[in-house]
């Protein structure tokens, strides 16, 4: 299985044999079950799709469809692969599928940040702090020329909404895997806030 979906645990730190202290993020992967197995002949390609966390409620279409894998899920994703022999719908996969080296890609969204400033959203610097200068400490300065083209051309860096988006981290690995638990460690940070979906596929 080239990944799986999970659950960001929160961040901790592991020592190396070196006594070396790294950053790891803690995530709950799985186990997840097949819910469909998409062919080239019917669908068009071939993918396996998989739900996570079990649902209360859902509505009578997603009851029908998830009726052959013995379970409600709140969440559906599709991964694709080369081999379907390898998939049948109801089939489990859990940690097992990573190994501590993978390389790992890491997607989830990020933390919301509501509306902010130029300096919090983009690194601005700011105007100068002294000379009298007492109400533009966190302007964002000018935002275009006069005459021409005489206005903000599309795309200029502004104040506005932070955060709250689709993020990928790549060039991630994998620190630990703890099969029975179905949890993972990844080193070094991975988007999203705490409790929140995160895809994990493998790289390379």
């Amino acid at each position: 299985m080239p990944g799986l979906l999970g659950r960001k645990i929160g961040m901790t730190v592991i020592y190396d044999d070196a006594g070396r202290a790294n950053g790891v993020t803690m995530v709950e992967v799985g186990p997840c079950v097949v819910t469909q197995v998409k062919t080239e002949q019917r669908d068009g390609y071939q993918a396996v799709q998989i739900g996570f966390m079990r649902a209360s409620k859902v509505n009578m279409p997603m009851r029908g469809h998830f009726e052959r894998a013995n379970g409600n899920f709140r969440h559906l994703q599709e991964f694709k692969v080369s081999d379907l022999g390898e998939y049948e719908v109801g089939q489990e996969i859990r940690a097992n599928v990573f190994s501590t080296g993978d390389a790992i890609k890491v997607t989830g969204v990020s933390k919301g940040k509501g509306f902010q400033g130029g300096v919090k959203r983009h690194g601005f610097a700011g105007g100068p702090k002294t000379h009298g200068q007492s109400d533009r400490h966190r302007a964002p300065g000018s935002v275009g020329a006069g005459t021409y083209p005489g206005r903000v051309w599309p795309g200029t860096r502004m104040a506005g909404h932070m955060g709250d988006r689709r993020v990928t981290t790549r060039g991630l690995s994998v620190a630990g895997v703890d099969p029975a638990q179905n949890y993972i460690l990844v080193k070094g940070s991975v988007p999203g806030a705490r409790n929140s979906l995160v895809r994990i596929e493998k790289q390379g």
